[in-house]
């Protein structure tokens, strides 16, 4: 896996890929299958196609939208978020064309099921999702579904964390919003010993170049802001510059 990585994020809300701002507001889009297309030709690292509906109407992981996924033949490892809620779903998951998983729900529901999910599919293969804010002098996580929050220090002492490989830490108070991810939040690495996946308000190369020095940030993730422009992954990793990412290959010919 590639020392720091530029993840794109695709939001998908009853079927649709939407722009999601702060949790609250969401905007239609189009097709996820086109987004993850272009993503994928645009020379993301990774793709992390997140269903934020499903947990909460305890329907399980949206397979339909998969499937047009894996259709499309794509190089990029890809990454599904939503509705899983057990070993079978994330199963059902990765045998639909998911490289990786990442959870949420689970970790407030049943943590203790995150290994038998690991021992199937590989540690390698699960992500944890903390949706986080500071307030005051803590950290404070978010528990989407109920709008409940808990301090980070709880939440911790009750996760197996052996059994997870990264951790994505999500600024949802400023998701959407641009060049906002609050970087303080990287601070969550004193109670968190993975590598951390950022995302929230992630938008301009300076920003991004800040948060991958971060020692313990493995990959920034950029959502609604890929949606402005054409070709805006390939010209964000141009501005970048950084040679530790895979190359913009689609627009390389371009550059030369």
């Amino acid at each position: 896996m590639l020392k720091k990585r530029l993840i794109g994020v695709v939001t998908v809300k009853d079927g649709w890929a939407v722009q999601s701002f702060g949790y609250k507001r969401h905007l239609p889009l189009g097709k996820p299958e086109v987004l993850v297309q272009n993503l994928d030709r645009w020379g993301a690292d990774e793709i992390l196609v997140q269903c934020i509906d499903r947990s909460a109407c305890g329907t399980g992981p949206d397979l339909e939208v998969l499937d047009k996924i894996s259709k499309l033949g794509i190089a990029t490892p890809l990454i599904y978020a939503g509705g899983i809620g057990s070993r079978e779903d994330a199963v059902k998951v990765v045998s639909h064309g998911a490289d990786r998983i990442m959870v949420d729900a689970m970790l407030f529901d049943s943590p203790d099921s995150l290994e038998t999910v690991a021992r199937d599919l590989g540690t390698q293969a699960v992500i944890g999702h903390l949706p986080v804010r500071i307030d005051g002098d803590h950290l404070k996580a978010l528990e989407y579904r109920s709008k409940k929050e808990k301090p980070i220090t709880e939440l911790i002492t009750q996760w197996p964390m052996e059994w997870i490989s990264e951790v994505m830490v999500t600024d949802w108070q400023h998701e959407g919003l641009p060049n906002s991810f609050d970087e303080n939040l990287l601070c969550i690495d004193r109670y968190i010993d993975k590598p951390l996946l950022c995302f929230g308000g992630i938008s301009q190369p300076g920003q991004i170049q800040r948060v991958l020095a971060h020692p313990n940030v493995a990959a920034a993730g950029v959502g609604n802001f890929l949606n402005y422009r054409e070709h805006a992954m390939q010209l964000l990793k141009e501005d970048l510059g950084n040679r530790s990412m895979r190359l913009p290959y689609y627009e390389a010919a371009h550059w030369d």
